[in-house]
Order: structure tokens, then C-alpha cells, then sequence
């Protein structure tokens, strides 16, 4: 193992070469002092060009940083990865096909990382079938000049499946907390650990180069081989970064490395608008002892409006990085997590979430058709790509989508227990067909899945032939304010109900004692008992 800078790092990338990243959306243990050399280099020298760079999770600030810096002509050729969201220059340059760009769900990604790593042919799994990913619709291509297919349509035992072909890596960018003079790797200021293993046992199985940034060096056997995340016999690099962040946004926390808990009071409080309306009414929804997903966007508040209706430690909150309990974070540290339970590798949380393990999850919509479709992928000329969404909304028993009910101007208050729409947002969100499907309403009511679609004003569920208004925020006017803002005419229940008062009251709501179910025990259990 050497030890030199990022500059020298970036020197060792040559043309066309293949890069796998670690890390996870805003900062969480992305190797940036790597990728900035990358930059640097190309701009000084004009090398290394048309690189592939893979990471199952979007990196990037929204702005500069992460995979953005890799958003200049001639430097890269191909990105695959999960979304293009947190990178915006790599998503221009993806829809005006500058560059082959393809969005493959995060947890088939970080899954066949897995399977590179062990020399096995591929992932086959079901995940991704009636989506844009299903090669008959897209193959999770979202430019034109996409010139392999990367996903295929197999049949194992009279079953289709998706087979995601495996890669070869010429280098891994990875990321940790301190390195010891053999190379040794551990995470313990890191708020996830992503998939950093694999991504250097894949490496090293392929022949590459595993380069590490990390914050500070120790003496050789003084790191306890508990906390080694990545041995020191597959590391062949390591950059020092002593400014290393935790996030693009937070310098350090230590509730998102896991040395601490905090008080629920200490907790952010959102202020009462359309998203703190829209978590509370997914929070509704919530389960004693029910294990859950909360995805990135609106409905990372859930965790937030759990600490303050005192119910968070009565569920298990997830996210898909690989945090379990606690509540995990908001906003552009979406990703971390507080108070969590435990930390594991992302790829063994993704084996949960396909196994079915998820009672409830909550994510995100943009785009919802007259059959249950939901578009997050691609929109209005955007490129965003999916993360984790395919897996979870997929296999979760119970899938719930937030969003506000228009966009782009949308103003509302809340008064007296009553909603008044302010100013209607320009968007419509509910559309005759969505432009791509992230999720399929007809595949998810063949499998016996429950799917409701919340907003600040209306609730939704599927039903066989499309989706019904089962509920309407009080002050709300039904044909004004519901139905004139969508584009198909939704079933309207024959009892539609008014939504809880206490969604739009100040204060919390009270409902820690109204939480139905129970923390669930085997059945040998209930028989022995």
C-alpha cells in the first residue's frame, strides 16, 4: 500500500478506463478529493477522457460537486448509476445525449457489485420488470446515444427475470474514516457504509486499482480489527484528506456516525406548509412495530414528525444505504440517519427490501397516470434516474407515495384545522399516462400490494380499474380544487371522508396512542405461549 496524493491518484486514470465510486448522494462518504483530482487533471491536461463512471447511489451537492465534476466534454463517455439528480451538468448532458447515460435501480447495482466481486455471470432478480428498466420499455437507457443494452429479459422456470450484465472496473474510488500503514480501512466517523467491500473485492477480482481517501493515517496494528471495514490486502492506495466532511452540508455529527443518540426534542421541527402535511398523513400510516422505508424528498419528514408525535421508537424506520431505526435524515443529508439501531452494507439491506421485508414504505412521486403508474424518472425534459425506488416500491407489502398535489408555485396554509390553497402550483402531478414508469400499478395490484397516493389535500388508493379519492382536506372544494387540477376523472369513494383536522393545527397531533398493530411474534412463538 502507497500513500500519496489525490493529484498522484488521478494520474494512475488513464483514457477509457472504468471508475467505481462509493458513497451515497450528498457527500456521505464520497471520495470527493478523488473526484476533484479527476477534474483538475482534465482541465490542466486534458486527460484522462471518455471515462465510465459507476455508482449505484447519484453523488453530488445539486451543484458543483460529486459526480459534476465529471460534466465536461471529452472527460467522460458513459455514466451508469442509480440517479443523475444530485449531479445536474451530468443530467444536462445526459438529455441532449452528450454522453450514454442509463439509471439502473440502486439496489441492482450495489447487488451486482456483489456478484462481480465473487466471479459469478451477473444478477438476475426480479426487480425492475414493467418498469423503464424492463429492456421491452427502456433498459434503463435515458439518452439516445446509449449504445449497449445492459439489462436483458430472461425466462428461469417459466418466470421472467431481469439479467444485469456485470462490468469490468479499471479503478475504485473508495472512502473511510483512517487507514494504518498496511493499508487497513475503517468507517467509524462515516455516516454509511455503503458498499465499500465489494466495491474492492469487485475491483480487485477484475484486475483495477483500489484508491482510498481517508481522513488520518494510524500505526501499523492499532486499528481493532472489529472496526476494519475494508482489509488492507485488497487497498492499493490511500490519499490522506484531513477536511474530509461527513457531508457535502455537515462537517461532522456525531449522531450520524453512530457515537451518540439524541433527545427526540432535539430533533428538527418542520414548519407546518404542504410537506409537513404530507409526512404527518403518511405518518398516519405508520404501524406499532411496522417496518418501514423512508425514501429521499417529501417524505424523509416522516422521521422528523415521528420524534415529535413521540412514536419513533415504536417502528422501525429504514433507509435503503443501510440504516435501521432511529430516524433517518432530511433534506440534503438524506441518506444519514439518526439514532439508528444499526449500520449495514447496502447490498444486504436491498436482499431485505427484495425479500419482501418491508411492511410499509413511503416515497416519492411526480407523476401519477389513471391506472397507478408513477413516473420519478424521468420528466418535463429532466433526467433524474430512480436510486432505490424500483426495489422498494416493488416488494414493500404496503406502498405509500407522497407528494405535493401540483408543483412549481404551490402555496397553501393551514388554518384553524383547514387547508387554503394560496397559490395553485402551474404542474399537474396527475397525468392521462406519465412519461416513464418507476412503478407499475397494474404489476403491483397483481401482486396483491396495498398503494396509496398522499398529498396536502387528497388522499388516494388503487383499486382494480385505477385509483379512487378516498379523502379531501377540510376547506377544500372538491371539483375546484381537486378534480379541475388532474387529467383523468379518479373513482370518488361513496363515503369520501374529510382528512384529520389535526394535519393543519399547530402542536402535535396526539397519535402516539392511536397506533394500531402490535410488535409482530413468530407463530411458533404465539403457539408456544
Amino acid at each position: 500500500m502507497q500513500v500519496i496524493t489525490a493529484a498522484a491518484a488521478a494520474s494512475l486514470v488513464r483514457d477509457g478506463d472504468t471508475i467505481l465510486i462509493g458513497g451515497s448522494g450528498s457527500g456521505h462518504a464520497v471520495p470527493e478529493a478523488l473526484i476533484a483530482a479527476v477534474e483538475h487533471r482534465f482541465l490542466d491536461e486534458q486527460q484522462p477522457r471518455a471515462l465510465t463512471t459507476i455508482h449505484p447511489v447519484g453523488l453530488g451537492n445539486r451543484a458543483e460537486a460529486g459526480a459534476s465534476r465529471f460534466a465536461h466534454e471529452g472527460l467522460i463517455r458513459r455514466v451508469v448509476c442509480g440517479t443523475v439528480v444530485d449531479a445536474p451538468p451530468i443530467a444536462e448532458m445526459a438529455s441532449r445525449d452528450a454522453i450514454e447515460c442509463y439509471t439502473l435501480p440502486q439496489g441492482a447495482l450495489s447487488q451486482l457489485i456483489r456478484e462481480i466481486a465473487a466471479g459469478r455471470p451477473g444478477l438476475v432478480t426480479h426487480v425492475g420488470l414493467h418498469t423503464f428498466v424492463d429492456p421491452r420499455l427502456a433498459g434503463g437507457k435515458q439518452s439516445k446515444a446509449c449504445s449497449e443494452d445492459l439489462v436483458e429479459l430472461v425466462t428461469v422456470k417459466d418466470r421472467e427475470w431481469l439479467f444485469y450484465k456485470p462490468f469490468h472496473i479499471d479503478v475504485a474510488f473508495l472512502r473511510g474514516t483512517t487507514a494504518d500503514e498496511d493499508g487497513n480501512i475503517s468507517m467509524e466517523d462515516e455516516a454509511i457504509f455503503g458498499e465499500m467491500l465489494s466495491m474492492a473485492q469487485a475491483t480487485r477480482r477484475c484486475g483495477g486499482l483500489v484508491i482510498v481517501q481517508v481522513k488520518r493515517l494510524a500505526r501499523r496494528g492499532s486499528l481493532p480489527g472489529k472496526t476494519v471495514k475494508i482489509p488492507g490486502m485488497m487497498v492499493d492506495v490511500v490519499v490522506v484528506e484531513p477536511e474530509q466532511k461527513q457531508t457535502y452540508q455537515t462537517f461532522f455529527d456525531p449522531a450520524f456516525a453512530g457515537q451518540l443518540r439524541i433527545p427526540l426534542d432535539s430533533f428538527p421541527k418542520l414548519p407546518l406548509d404542504e410537506r409537513k402535511i404530507v409526512a404527518r398523513r403518511c405518518a398516519m400510516e405508520l404501524r406499532r412495530g411496522a417496518i418501514c422505508n423512508i425514501g429521499s424528498g417529501i417524505c424523509t419528514g416522516i422521521g422528523l414528525v415521528a420524534a415529535e408525535e413521540r412514536i419513533l421508537d415504536q417502528v422501525v424506520l429504514t433507509n435503503e444505504q443501510g440504516l435501521v431505526g432511529g430516524a433517518p435524515a432530511s433534506g440534503l443529508d438524506a441518506g444519514a440517519s439518526r439514532n439508528y439501531w444499526a449500520m449495514i452494507d447496502q447490498p444486504y439491506q436491498f436482499d431485505f427490501y427484495d425479500g419482501g421485508g418491508l411492511d410499509i414504505a413511503f416515497l416519492s412521486a411526480v407523476e401519477v397516470d389513471r391506472v397507478g403508474n408513477v413516473n420519478i424518472s424521468r420528466f418535463a425534459g429532466r433526467v433524474v434516474g430512480i436510486g432505490g425506488f424500483v426495489n422498494i416500491s416493488q416488494n414493500a407489502r404496503t406502498m405509500v407515495f407522497g407528494g405535493t398535489f401540483t408543483a412549481s408555485g404551490l402555496k397553501v396554509e393551514a388554518r384553524d384545522g383547514k387547508l387554503v390553497i394560496v397559490q395553485e402550483g402551474k404542474h399537474h402531478k396527475f397525468v392521462e399516462a406519465v412519461e416513464q414508469i418507476a412503478y407499475s400499478g397494474p404489476y403491483g395490484r397483481s401482486r396483491g400490494q396495498t398503494t396509496l397516493f398522499v398529498t396536502e389535500r387528497a388522499v388516494f388508493r388503487t383499486i382494480e380499474d385505477g385509483i379512487e379519492l378516498i379523502e379531501i382536506a377540510p376547506g377544500i372544494d372538491l371539483e375546484r380544487d381537486v378534480l379541475a387540477h388532474m387529467a383523468f376523472r379518479p373513482h370518488i369513494a361513496s363515503q369520501l371522508k374529510l382528512m384529520d383536522a389535526r394535519l393543519f393545527g399547530a402542536g402535535p397531533m396526539g397519535i402516539a396512542g392511536e397506533m394500531p398493530g402490535e410488535w409482530r411474534v413468530h407463530e411458533r412463538l404465539k403457539a408456544a405461549s
